[in-house]
């Protein structure tokens, strides 16, 4: 049974577009379980229906045609309980819909299974034969399982746009991606996959400029391919056993194959550029041996792939044809993004971020939110590289993007850019205006940082200081550790700009979903690993050393304040302070005029925030870091996207854990700022005024929605919202009450961002 599932897996895996995916799975299916009939039903969520789109058995000319409604015969039944649905002789089931052009008059067993995928139903999987029975236990798990699978491939179909083509023709064109909403905007430019051909199904179409030169980068390629293989095999293989010392012989082989070369160089010479012709090549000899029985041949496909990547990778190093110039602003499309794929692109030309991984809360999200940049996360894995070039729109509030849209579609998003373009405007009038409550309360209202590029955003964007500057920016961008001096020289800078106003330098933060490219840490959970303060008390060196350059580039302007991150422990806090006397010691003995600055702890674990008190007897202010905080204390990963949905920093857990933090810093006399994205979110910035924050840290572009949100409200109204928001058991609850508060004070076209 495993092996037939195996090569059925296989087998649609290999096929080259949805519809014979889908052949393929009912025809294999009923093949390995004897059966009369199988067929595929796949939702049309624009007309709420379900449309056969495979069948083996029944009637082929049906198939697109027939349209059932959601709640018609066993399939919508299937759909409804979400559960497998064994029948002995359907035709006498009170559901049964009796379809004449499928001409199943013959069939009585049943067996229908849906197909879902992160909770939504996509569609329904059934089988039928002619004899009265039911299906075994072992049959109907064989299909839950082929389901499970099946739903996978038409999750990303659906991403990709091919089950709406499939469903309905007539709309072919535009296709929409429905992703994770990462930072909020709408963006229109042109797709632009940095490291575009890492992988062999990331390698787009193109037409060959210059067959000559593409022939001759190819074997370049192949060389230096073949003096890679020998120089391994010379190394290696006096300390390999035969079994492994036979791999370079078969690379040597493959290399020399006289067909997979012509095979290229016939496809280049046909018109393709020479990653394309060589993607196509290695393809077509992987799908020959995957399905070959003899298990030795499957087993060199994955050698075949290995081997088409190394060749690929040399072709990236060649002088091939170069990528068109982009005419309009790119949007950047990755798996995974790094502020070195960010900062190698003019911040004139970027229009927004695409990433196929994380989530809302993911490190690429929140750099995004902080330089204004529309960004949509968690599309899952799509060849999206094979679109470079195209058109695309970004909208990151509904965490959808387009490709090739139409100009109907263009236009409309044209609109709804200058109309967000003109809100900015009019709210540049608060630039030089407090974040003070109609009845006068005064709050600081801070802006984030990371790199030295955001000093003129901040400043613009009228906040009253940096209230967290993310200093691993610095360390993300560069090949090794930054040295004393180069951090003197960022910092010093920072805190020049912004003077007198203070500045929040969070001490390295690394680990998590932050990395450093030359100091690489393989972890099997990285959230709950060795990051932040652990990382950085465990290095000393690298610690005093940043230390040492914050204290030198505040002398002579004393607007520094540091924080450290990830605290766990109060030892972790008696720990740094010492070190931090230490570093204070060192530069006065080498005759430096270096002051103590304000220190800080971020409250980000569940261990802290319940030490709250305590930590604060030690430091001269708390931070309360809400993102992390609120992945930790749900339990929930903010770069998982099957579990996104759960991550809601208005969780009511969330709000008395917040309450709780301020609480206890006041009493030990110590001010509480919040940092995060909640302190962007204008309902919940003032639902947190109310709550007696004494400070708040949002990301630049979000400053000014902010500070219009709590000039709207005053002080008693936003203590009444907090104290019915803390009374309140869902946070979709509290998520109504903010935006209904946000509506009666005149703020709706922030609902609609927000909501």
């Amino acid at each position: 049974m495993l092996e037939t599932l195996r090569r059925i897996v296989q087998d649609v895996s290999a096929a080259p577009d949805l519809p014979s995916a889908l052949a393929v799975t009912v025809n294999r299916i009923r093949d390995a379980m004897r059966v009369a009939a199988c067929t595929v039903y796949l939702v049309d969520e624009d007309n709420r229906e379900y449309v056969l789109m495979a069948t083996a058995g029944l009637n082929p000319q049906a198939i697109g045609q027939i349209r059932l409604d959601r709640q018609q015969g066993l399939i919508g039944l299937v759909a409804e309980r979400q559960e497998p649905l064994n029948l002995e002789d359907a035709p006498h089931h009170p559901r049964f819909y009796p379809v004449r052009e499928v001409e199943e008059d013959a069939y009585h067993a049943f067996l229908g299974v849906p197909l879902i995928q992160y909770r939504r139903v996509l569609g329904v999987l059934t089988v039928q034969h002619t004899t009265i029975r039911l299906f075994q236990a072992s049959e109907v798990d064989f299909l839950v399982t082929i389901a499970a699978q099946l739903a996978s491939t038409l999750n990303h179909a659906i991403l990709s746009g091919a089950t709406q083509e499939l469903l309905n023709p007539l709309t072919i064109g535009t296709r929409a991606l429905q992703g994770v909403a990462g930072a909020s905007g709408i963006a229109i430019g042109a797709v632009t996959v940095p490291h575009l051909l890492a992988d062999l199904d990331d390698v787009p179409d193109r037409p060959a400029l210059d067959p000559a030169m593409e022939e001759a980068a190819f074997h370049a390629a192949i060389a230096a391919v073949e003096q890679e293989v020998r120089e391994a095999s010379e190394q290696l293989t006096p300390l390999l056993p035969p079994t492994e010392q036979a791999l370079f012989t078969v690379y040597r082989m493959m290399l020399s194959s006289d067909t997979l070369l012509r095979d290229t160089l016939e496809r280049i010479r046909a018109g393709s550029w020479a990653p394309a012709a060589w993607r196509d090549a290695i393809r077509s000899r992987v799908r020959l041996l995957e399905q070959a029985e003899d298990p030795y041949l499957s087993a060199r496909a994955e050698d075949i792939r290995d081997l088409g990547r190394r060749v690929l990778h040399r072709l990236r190093a060649q002088p091939a044809q170069a990528s068109e110039p982009i005419t309009e602003r790119c949007v950047l499309v990755a798996e995974e993004m790094s502020v070195a794929h960010l900062a190698a692109v003019p911040s004139d030309q970027l229009a927004g971020i695409v990433c196929l991984r994380g989530s809302a809360l993911s490190h690429v999200a929140l750099l995004a939110r902080a330089m204004g940049i529309p960004a949509v996360l968690g599309l899952g894995d799509r060849p999206l590289g094979r679109f470079e070039g195209s058109t695309i729109i970004v909208d990151g509030y509904q965490g959808r993007v387009y490709l090739n849209p139409d100009a109907t579609m263009r236009k409309e998003y044209q609109q709804l850019i200058a109309a967000e373009a003109e809100l900015t405007a009019e709210l540049r009038s608060l630039r030089e205006q407090a974040a003070m409550t109609r009845d006068g309360y005064r709050i600081p209202l801070y802006a984030k940082a990371g790199l030295l590029t955001d000093i003129a955003m901040v400043t613009d964007s009228g906040a009253d200081g940096v209230g967290l500057y993310r200093t691993e920016f610095a360390f993300m961008v560069r090949e090794s550790f930054p040295s004393e001096d180069e951090q003197h020289q960022i910092y010093q800078q920072m805190l020049t700009a912004f003077s007198p106003r203070p500045v929040v330098m969070r001490t390295l933060d690394i680990g998590g979903d932050k990395t450093l490219p030359y100091f690489n840490i393989e972890e099997n959970n990285p959230f709950l690993g060795w990051r932040g303060m652990r990382f950085t008390l465990d290095h000393p060196d690298i610690f005093l050393t940043q230390l040492r350059a914050m204290l030198r580039a505040n002398a002579g302007v004393d607007n520094l304040r540091i924080l450290f991150p990830m605290i766990t422990t109060v030892e972790e806090v008696d720990e740094a302070l010492r070190l931090l006397e230490r570093a204070l010691q060192e530069l006065r003995e080498e005759g430096w005029s270096v002051t103590r600055p304000e220190i800080g702890v971020m409250i980000e674990i569940p261990s802290a925030a319940w030490q709250a008190g305590q930590l604060a007897q030690r430091v001269d202010f708390l931070s309360v870091g809400t993102n992390d905080l609120t992945q930790y204390l749900l339990a929930v990963d903010r770069d998982n996207a099957r579990v996104a949905g759960l991550y809601d920093n208005l969780h009511p857990s969330m709000l008395k854990a917040i309450a709780y933090i301020i609480a206890e810093g006041h009493r030990a006399s110590r001010p509480v700022n919040l940092c995060g994205e909640m302190a962007a979110d204008p309902g919940a910035a003032v639902l947190l005024l109310g709550m007696g924050v004494d400070s708040l840290s949002a990301g630049a572009v979000s400053v000014p929605k902010v500070k219009w949100a709590i000039r709207s409200f005053t002080l008693a109204e936003a203590h009444e919202l907090a104290c019915r928001a803390l009374l309140l058991a869902t946070a979709k609850e509290v998520r109504q009450l903010l935006n209904d508060a946000l509506r009666q004070v005149g703020l709706g076209e922030i609902v609609r961002e927000y909501a």
